[in-house]
């Protein structure tokens, strides 16, 4: 019998095979990838790895060198071709199975921050489509992130493999009898909501510029940064810098432009947003003469209009080599369309900027921030967008593979950052509203889930700004019989430096956190 069960299995897993191996032809051979052989090319690298059982040996390195044909000495950090190509594919089987591939009963996606494929099947168990809200077409799809086909044994191989034939057949025909696999939203309802801040930041051009870099590159949450552009005057600067603190992005701070210097970037009508990114690895303790905080001073302006003066990114930052953003709300254009930025030092001493983003605005305060312990971008089941991990410092990155209970969104809570550790978000002045995301686990990181093992016993303190937010928080007596534990505060306040510093510090076991959301207070002005 267990022989029968085996080969039941085999057979099954061809059938599934079969299916995905199809369904990577029709998607190579559609006019979309026909005219694209680099992305086709990246595409079957992926699924062929992913078909012979090779997942583990897809890595950013392996693929530059296998795809791209870069050298052994390949810098992920320096040379961003695997993440650019990857964002380009992603775009390219989106821009497909809204047209050609709809009707498709399997569609191949890949991640964002993974470059793993999927072969999603699009298919329910009831008749009805559930609806959810969404901001951007992309995320207005049936829920039904299921990745396999459900084959039931019904006592032997030939059996199962029937049921498997039948199942996916039936899954092609209904696909193609109800072509609309995207939901519309009520798109009046939609932009309305997204003004509102209710759905997260609205939408809009963006505009990132790495100061001082000479190529392009891709951030961890698919946002693609420019090379240096717009400026007049100053000096580019490299350093040689390895640690950078704070950032997911440590070769985004490697860069600047220093010395007296201007950007002009033109920009449309409207309110923005913008963020200054900064590193002091030049003057540190362990350079020659001065260093640390006092070495560098400087002024920036807007349009005319002083955005901070004697302004000194070690102080503010609180070291050096760790990134520091500086945010400042309701920019315009000037009369001219241009957004004129003069950095000007002080003391002697050079003005520096590493990094320089600009986007859509919302009235009267902030977008809201929400981060994930994840080196991933997510968008949460009710449509809001999160980032990957930011600002910290301190801790470890885990993730775990049984689904937490007491959600119904239970991809947020995959992952965490444990240990003793802090974030520095960078906010405007004004009242916050926090809510910090946990998931009490059964297992300690890197350890397997005994069968019905009890949560870990975890105790901690959680400060914002010196203030206790939580004391001797028991995270396994929180949350009882299920995992998932939500705390909110509200009437949180930057400190001196424009921050809402967070530390979690442990006092048995180990701090941890999920995620962390900041919304502003209070109404449009």
């Amino acid at each position: 019998m267990e022989g029968k069960d085996e080969m039941a299995a085999a057979r099954a897993e061809t059938v599934e095979m079969a299916s995905h191996r199809a369904e990577l032809d029709s998607v190579l051979s559609s006019q979309e990838f026909v005219r694209a052989p680099r992305l086709a090319h990246l595409l079957s690298y992926l699924c062929e790895k992913t078909f012979a059982g090779e997942t583990n040996q897809i890595k950013e390195y392996s693929i530059a060198l296998e795809v791209f044909n870069r050298g052994a000495s390949f810098d992920q950090d320096s040379d961003s071709i695997v993440r650019v190509e990857a964002n380009r594919l992603r775009k390219r089987l989106a821009e497909y199975y809204a047209g050609e591939g709809a009707t498709h009963a399997i569609q191949i996606t890949i991640p964002v921050g993974q470059y793993v494929p999927r072969f999603e099947v699009r298919l329910k168990d009831t008749g009805e489509k559930e609806k959810m809200p969404a901001t951007r077409p992309e995320l207005a799809r049936e829920k039904r992130w299921w990745t396999g086909p459900r084959i039931i044994a019904l006592g032997g191989g030939t059996a199962v493999l029937l049921i498997a034939t039948i199942w996916i057949t039936y899954g092609v025909a209904k696909h193609r009898a109800s072509p609309q696999s995207v939901v519309q939203p009520d798109e009046a309802r939609v932009q309305s909501e997204i003004a509102g801040g209710q759905f997260g930041p609205p939408a809009g051009d963006e505009i990132r510029i790495l100061a001082g870099a000479t190529r392009s590159l891709v951030d961890h949450a698919g946002k693609l940064w420019s090379a240096d552009q717009g400026f007049r005057g100053g000096t580019s600067v490299r350093s040689a810098a390895q640690h950078v603190g704070r950032t997911l992005e440590p070769a985004f701070y490697r860069t600047s432009r220093q010395g007296e210097f201007r950007y002009d970037i033109p920009l449309k009508s409207g309110i923005y947003e913008m963020r200054l990114h900064f590193a002091e690895t030049v003057y540190s303790p362990d350079t020659t003469g001065a260093g640390g905080e006092g070495s560098r001073l400087m002024t920036v302006r807007a349009n005319g209009q002083t955005l901070v003066s004697h302004f000194d990114v070690v102080g503010d930052a609180g070291a050096s080599g760790t990134a520091d953003v500086k945010v400042f709300a309701g920019l315009r254009p000037a009369k001219d369309g241009v957004l004129h930025l003069e950095f000007s030092g002080e003391e002697g001493k050079p003005a520096m900027v590493s990094g320089i983003e600009i986007l859509p605005g919302v009235k009267g305060h902030i977008r809201p921030v929400r981060v994930l312990a994840r080196q991933s971008p997510y968008y949460s089941n009710d449509s809001h967008w999160w980032s990957p991990d930011n600002y910290f410092e301190g801790g470890q990155l885990a993730s775990y593979a049984q689904e937490v209970t007491g959600t119904d969104d239970p991809e947020l809570y995959e992952t965490e950052r444990w240990g003793n550790f802090s974030y520095s978000v960078p906010v405007t002045p004004g009242r916050y509203s926090v809510t910090l995301h946990f998931a009490a686990r059964r297992s300690k990181p890197g350890e397997p889930v005994g069968q019905g093992a009890d949560h870990v016993a975890n105790t901690f303190n959680v400060f914002c700004n010196g203030r206790a937010l939580l004391e001797n928080f028991q995270l396994a007596a929180e949350a009882g019989k299920k995992d998932v534990v939500i705390k909110r505060f509200s009437g949180l306040e930057p400190n001196a430096q424009g921050k809402l510093d967070f530390n979690f510090v442990p006092v048995d076991g180990h701090a941890t956190l999920t995620g962390l959301e900041i919304l502003p207070e209070g109404k449009d002005e």
